[in-house]
């Protein structure tokens, strides 16, 4: 009796399809709650190597949805944490940890190594920049998120349109599991459903994946679905860049006040609040880049500005930076 017996029984896996699992390349960046079902799903599965980004530690305010660790794990690195958790549960799957943030800088490498992607990292600037990125690699992403007592789960780019094409405008709420709550079983659901994605993907099932968009309702424990495979993407959208890409030769702003940022995310910033941003005169051709805390103000200010900037328009959300 091998380890994957109770799944080979199934016509859809079988023999061939466990060799695709044994063979795949799956990226997961972010180590957290919806992390905590789809590791050791895919490790359990025999997903042949997993790559898994995340520069934070476990703190204990997370454990009720971060199942993967315990109150002993409380100040260490969440990917190593989660590395060994997968490990123990099969070695024979290769566990690779990046201890770091997903940037504009390394995205392309991560994603260039990998056959399918996993956003797990509840960041708008994580989700777009790896969105951008499949989409220009033509690598599948499996993107989802969750708060308060909802969440969704859906397959973009690799021939499906891209999370932009979904969401081309900025998000109507700033809201967070650490502002608005989250409750841990709805994580486990929509991250569940994650996994699922990933193996449906890898297997080839049919109706792909890629181009379908599920929605979980904690409270009335119902879910939907739609497909969105011609979904148009924008004409025009706002890249996000790490600090590291920034030069002297950009026009800077810095969208938070010296009480939330008192260390200026760039030496050549200047400080500015989103209504002041509207009446800065622009070089012609110069771009500019917008700096907050998660990304959000920054977009809703080139939202306002761009009609009168003629130059590119970048943002940059210091919590990833």
């Amino acid at each position: 009796m091998t380890r994957y017996a109770r799944q080979m029984i199934l016509p859809e896996v079988g023999p061939e399809g466990q060799a695709h699992l044994s063979a795949a390349r799956v990226l997961v960046v972010g180590a957290g709650g919806l992390a905590a079902p789809v590791l050791p799903l895919l490790a359990g599965a025999g997903v042949g190597r997993i790559t898994i980004v995340d520069r934070d530690t476990v703190d204990q305010s997370n454990l009720h949805r971060q199942t993967l660790f315990t109150e002993a794990d409380c100040g260490l690195a969440k990917a190593s944490v989660a590395a060994d958790r997968c490990r123990a549960l099969n070695h024979e799957v290769e566990v690779f940890v990046e201890e770091q943030s997903l940037t504009s800088r390394n995205a392309q490498s991560l994603v260039k190594q990998s056959d399918v992607i996993l956003d797990c990292a509840d960041s708008y600037a994580v989700s777009y920049t790896l969105s951008d990125t499949c989409l220009e690699q033509g690598k599948p992403l499996i993107s989802a998120s969750v708060l308060a007592m909802t969440g969704y789960v859906g397959g973009f780019c690799g021939g499906a349109p891209s999370l932009r094409a979904l969401f081309p405008d900025a998000p109507d709420s700033g809201a967070s599991c650490a502002s608005a709550g989250v409750l841990g079983p709805v994580v486990g659901m929509v991250g569940a459903m994650q996994a699922q994605m990933v193996l449906n993907l890898i297997l080839g099932l049919a109706p792909s994946p890629l181009g379908q968009m599920v929605q979980y309702d904690g409270r009335s424990l119902r879910s939907s679905s739609f497909r969105f495979d011609n979904a148009p993407e924008p004409e025009r959208c706002f890249s996000f860049v790490s600090v590291e890409d920034l030069t002297a030769d950009d026009q800077i702003i810095e969208l938070r006040d010296h009480g939330e940022a008192p260390v200026l995310a760039h030496p050549h910033a200047l400080r500015m609040s989103p209504d002041e941003v509207q009446n800065i005169g622009p070089n012609q051709g110069q771009r500019l880049a917008l700096c907050c805390a998660t990304g959000l103000r920054a977009w809703r200010a080139a939202e306002q500005i761009q009609p009168n900037w003629p130059g590119e328009i970048v943002l940059v959300s210091a919590s990833t930076s």
